[in-house]
C-alpha cells in the first residue's frame, strides 16, 4: 500500500471515529446523566421537590434502581438529605437516605 493510500485510511478512520463519537455525545446530552439538564429533568425536580415538602435539588439524573426512571438528591428543609426516586410519569418509587450523606430514612 502506499503512502499517500495509508495516510488517507488513517484519516478516514479517523474522522469516523470523530463522527460516532459526536453521535454518542449527541444522544445522551440533555436530560441523561449526572445533573441531567432539560424539561424532563425540570419536571422530576419539581416532582421531588413536592414530594418531600421543599427544600434545595441537589442533583437529578435518570436512574435505573428500584424501576425508577428519575433519581433527584434533595436536601430537605430540616437539612436531612434522601434521594427521591420517581418513575417515567414523575410519581414516587421510594424516597430512601441518601447513603452517601445521610443514613437517615427520610421518608
Amino acid at each position: 500500500m502506499s503512502r499517500t493510500k495509508k495516510i488517507l485510511a488513517v484519516g478516514g478512520a479517523i474522522a469516523a471515529l470523530g463522527a460516532g463519537g459526536a453521535a454518542i455525545a449527541g444522544a445522551t446530552g440533555g436530560d441523561s446523566g449526572e445533573n441531567a439538564k432539560g424539561p424532563g429533568a425540570d419536571k422530576a425536580t419539581a416532582a421531588a421537590l413536592e414530594l418531600t415538602g421543599g427544600g434545595t435539588a441537589n442533583s437529578v439524573e435518570r436512574d435505573g434502581e428500584n424501576g425508577a426512571t428519575w433519581e433527584v438528591e434533595v436536601t430537605k428543609p430540616d437539612g436531612s438529605t434522601v434521594d427521591v426516586r420517581l418513575d417515567d410519569q414523575y410519581n414516587k418509587v421510594v424516597i430512601e437516605g441518601d447513603s452517601e450523606s445521610s443514613n437517615d430514612a427520610g421518608q
